[in-house]
């Protein structure tokens, strides 16, 4: 059958929560691609045919179970996260190894982090800024990105990594500050605080669903709102929306002796992301520009 009259296939791996929202809107679409789900539990197969996808089993800590990628799709989103230990990403050196087996894809879109780019100072960040990350889940994820590229080389893959801030939505696990509220953590006081970046669940899903179709050979790509606002702002927001206290203010040698290391290093890396090219390269247009869009609209 000539090209044209095909049905694109697109293989989603990490079907989480963003990669189902990929998945249900892809779904919806009239005639639109088929869709592949890979997953490594036997109890996500029922969810994900009722989203639309063929599910498919495979292990990405288990190379061998990964064979069958190779030649089963034309556009692949991946989305898996990278282990919980270590500098380094198997999982997607695994992918990767498993699409370039015999027919690679045309297109392959990962989802990667902002932290790859570390603290900036508070300074607005495009993409063609050197990445720097300081923490091990950033370290992870800048080695992923670097697998991604490599099938990227002339003549490979069409990659397009999106650098990825914090996700936030209502109706998502963990998707907005209101259990941090109740439990009353703090922030940091003005002076010592950092600026975040942040993006509408539903806005990432979209922005992954148009990477596939327009994304540039080999392109990176901030996938971020337009709020600039500093962290303890955002959670005054929130605190606001939800009719809830506001969270006490430290200065940050108070926090460091009293908040744990995982907290600290969210709020050790400050940046601005500009998403010029999120605009203007995938056409994008946001459907809650700021997060004050986003609260106001969910719950």
């Amino acid at each position: 059958m000539p090209a044209r009259f095909r049905r694109p296939r697109i293989l989603v791996i990490g079907c989480g929560d963003v990669g189902s929202r990929a998945v249900r809107q892809m779904a919806r679409c009239n005639r639109g691609p088929r869709i592949v789900a890979l997953t490594s539990s036997p109890a996500r197969v029922p969810p994900l045919r009722a989203l639309g996808a063929l599910p498919l089993l495979g292990d990405l800590d288990r190379p061998a179970t990964l064979r069958r990628l190779s030649g089963l799709a034309t556009h692949v989103l991946h989305l898996a996260p990278p282990p919980g230990e270590g500098e380094r990403d198997p999982r997607t050196r695994a992918v990767v190894a498993a699409l370039r087996l015999r027919s690679a894809p045309s297109v392959l879109v990962y989802g990667s982090t902002s932290g790859v780019y570390g603290d900036c100072g508070g300074a607005r960040v495009r993409e063609t800024r050197p990445t720097a990350p300081t923490q091990p889940r950033a370290w992870r994820r800048a080695d992923a990105e670097q697998h991604v590229r490599l099938a990227g080389r002339p003549g490979g893959i069409r990659t397009t990594v999106l650098r990825i801030p914090g996700i936030y939505a209502e109706d998502r696990e963990g998707g907005t500050p209101r259990a941090r509220l109740l439990r009353g953590t703090p922030a940091l006081r003005a002076e010592d605080d950092v600026f975040t970046s942040h993006i509408h669940a539903d806005d990432l899903a979209r922005a992954c669903v148009a990477a596939l179709w327009r994304g540039r050979p080999q392109r990176t790509v901030n996938v971020c709102d337009d709020t600039e606002m500093r962290m303890g702002d955002y959670f005054d927001l929130a605190a606001d929306r939800y009719g809830l206290p506001r969270p006490p203010r430290l200065g940050r040698a108070e926090a460091a002796a009293q908040l744990p290391p995982s907290l600290l290093g969210f709020m050790s890396e400050s940046r601005r992301l500009d998403n010029t090219r999120l605009k203007r390269e995938l056409r994008f247009r946001l459907r809650y520009p700021t997060v004050a869009d986003g609260l106001a609209h969910t719950g």
